[in-house]
């Protein structure tokens, strides 16, 4: 039985255990960062920490959901320590759209860096137990500031000139006190991208990253399928303009999930104490390799299983802002 996290964020806070065939809040806790803790401390896993503090009131999570009462499966109260990355390339077929967009930017008939880095996951992004595998590619998405609540909006900046979904899955994890990094589990994520700015030439991914991105409500914990099989879909107006499956999971994964951690927390920064990452794992299909353009008020929607509730985001554009550094 799927043991999923959620959390209420008004009247009050709390946190929610749902399971196949109910949800409940669980006593004693107001956030899944202090259940993470509280589980740390005792030695033993989420799963048992949940266990351990009982049943609460029976709550539908769908119905909070849709009243706008479930928040981000995780934070912080100092957003600047949710740290957000990513990696791209990782799942097989991924580096198709990639290398379409990049291409017509290489003037020489050799394979692109997307493709060849994409070529290198296949053939050593999931080493032997014990072995360090292939280094994927790797990106900054922002801190906690940048994390929009499942329902919220996205918020293009004024600048920006495209506001494209990523359906895939992220990965929750929390420091422990020793610098140890832990995972608390996945959730389906929506890693909000500007691929305009990102086709114009290579060196701008950084760019084209630094957006935000939404977490979906329910955070997965324990050991993660090895397939995981959704819907993504764009709703415009009312009516769906676009909808693809997409595939996640280890299975349809050119890297193995330890694999992309690895690289990620070999850096001493990435394990300072007390800290939440949200790490992106990357995805296979997005709206814009089929020539989808996107438009204010248009509603992305993610979903699969075995994830219950889907995610929902609606697309907007910041006013401009004019930015002057003062000489002091």
């Amino acid at each position: 039985m799927t043991l999923r996290l959620l959390q209420r964020v008004v009247p009050s806070r709390a946190v929610i255990a749902a399971t196949d065939t109910a949800a409940h809040i669980v006593p004693g806790v107001d956030s899944v960062r202090a259940l993470a803790l509280r589980a740390i401390d005792a030695g033993h896993s989420i799963a048992d920490e949940v266990a351990a503090l009982g049943q609460g009131e029976a709550v539908d999570v769908a119905a909070l959901l849709d009243a706008g009462a479930i928040g981000s499966p995780i934070d912080h109260e100092d957003p600047a320590h949710v740290i957000m990355t990513g990696t791209g390339l990782t799942h097989l077929g991924s580096a198709e759209g990639r290398d379409k967009m990049h291409r017509a930017a290489a003037e020489a008939a050799t394979q692109t860096d997307s493709m060849r880095m994409f070529l290198e996951g296949v053939e050593g992004g999931k080493p032997a137990e014990g072995q360090v595998g292939q280094q994927p590619e790797w990106f900054y998405k922002g801190d906690g500031g940048q994390m929009v609540a499942p329902g919220g909006d996205f918020t293009m900046p004024h600048f920006a000139q495209d506001g494209g979904e990523e359906p895939e899955l992220a990965g929750i994890y929390i420091i422990g006190s020793d610098g140890t990094p832990h995972r608390i589990g996945l959730a389906l994520a929506n890693e909000f991208s500007d691929h305009v700015t990102e086709r114009h030439n290579y060196l701008w991914l950084a760019h084209s990253k630094l957006r935000q991105a939404s977490v979906g409500p329910e955070l997965l914990v324990g050991t993660p399928p090895e397939h995981i099989e959704g819907t993504s879909r764009i709703v415009r107006g009312g009516e769906t303009i676009w909808e693809k499956p997409f595939l996640s999971g280890e299975a349809n994964m050119s890297h193995s999930l330890s694999n992309l951690e690895h690289h990620h927390f070999k850096y001493a920064l990435f394990r300072r104490p007390g800290d939440i990452h949200v790490h992106f794992f990357g995805t296979a299909t997005l709206s814009f390799s089929d020539g989808v353009r996107t438009q204010e008020g248009d509603v992305f929607e993610i979903a699969a299983a075995p994830f219950t509730l889907p995610l929902r985001n609606r697309l907007t554009r910041a006013g401009e802002e004019a930015v002057t550094v003062k000489l002091l």
